[in-house]
């Protein structure tokens, strides 16, 4: 369906435009926002921007096409015209959602849009891990003709750890791989039954089983790898987080990598990014990668097609 589009051009406010996939490169979709008669302003082009720039950039905005940047609700009372923040992804844990609705500010979200993208980078740092793509890369730049033995993807047992949209995704292309799939999901989709490899299993299962473990759950109030959950993985596993910094203890897993426990982690994801230098980012079995789950071409053009749609739809209905 085309994005909603008004035909009347005059100026109706500012929208307030921060994701870094857009605010420096731009996006075709934008033009959409202007001719529906909106003035677009990018606090901090190509970067996450700071409160500071935030609050200077939005005391006059009615719209917000927003980032992953923390919103407070300190921040959101300085923006006294601010009617809706719109993101180009399904994550709000940045947004204090209870005090923008105390003050009238709709939050919309674009769920589906980037799954395809993050289903394929966890993929992608599976086969990295197994095969140590990274560390061989970084040796022979080095002038250092070093070889790491590898495993392969096909017939190992891969956990999957919140299976949703995104979870779903990786099920279905491990499985192609040749991998057998225990899911856990708090709400599992029964009708979810994409092979006879495929298996719905208790998180406890699903950890002591698994030789991979990818995570795919939304923001939790604790850790779902700690010292503990940890501690029940099969020696020598990999993990994949391409969802949450917050679903892993950073100090049980440094533990965990340096006992053997974990072989690799690979993350796309921390706590403040761009992160501060840490023992975890610089151990040499962690692979990072800076939240690119969703930067691709073609997430990038769904999920900002649909968050402008969205902001365009909430600016009028409040009209």
């Amino acid at each position: 369906m085309p994005p909603t589009r008004a035909t009347d051009t005059g100026c109706k406010g500012r929208i307030a435009v921060t994701p870094r996939s857009l605010s420096d490169g731009g996006h075709p979709a934008l033009r959409w926002l202007e001719d529906a008669g909106y003035d677009l302003v990018f606090p901090a082009p190509g970067e996450v921007p700071t409160e500071d720039q935030i609050r200077a950039s939005l005391s006059d905005c009615v719209g917000y096409l927003a980032g992953t940047e923390p919103l407070p609700g300190a921040l959101l009372e300085q923006l006294p015209r601010l009617r809706a923040i719109s993101r180009n992804g399904v994550g709000v844990d940045s947004i204090d959602q209870e005090a923008a609705a105390r003050l009238g500010i709709s939050v919309l979200t674009a769920p589906g849009t980037n799954s395809q993208g993050v289903a394929e980078l966890a993929i992608a740092l599976m086969l990295a891990s197994c095969r140590s793509i990274p560390w061989h890369d970084t040796q022979l730049k080095s002038g250092n003709w070093k070889r790491r033995q590898g495993r392969e993807i096909s017939g190992q047992v891969l956990g999957v750890i919140g299976c949703g949209q995104i979870g779903r995704r990786v099920a279905s292309l491990a499985l192609g791989l040749g991998m057998k799939v225990l899911a856990f999901d708090e709400y599992p989709l029964a009708s979810f039954e994409p092979s006879p490899d495929f298996s719905w299993a208790p998180l406890e299962k699903v950890l002591t089983s698994s030789q991979i473990v990818s995570l795919h759950m939304p923001p939790a109030d604790l850790p779902v790898l700690d010292a503990d959950t940890l501690g029940l993985l099969r020696a020598g596993a990999i993990v994949i987080n391409t969802a949450r910094a917050s679903l892993i203890d950073d100090t049980a897993m440094l533990q965990a990598l340096d006992s053997g426990r974990v072989d690799t982690l690979a993350t796309d994801v921390f706590s403040s990014e761009p992160p501060p230098p840490s023992r975890l980012i610089s151990h040499p079995r962690v692979i990072t990668t800076p939240h690119i789950g969703g930067y691709t071409r073609e997430s990038v053009d769904r999920a900002t097609e649909a968050a402008v749609d969205n902001l365009l739809k909430a600016l009028a209905a409040q009209r």
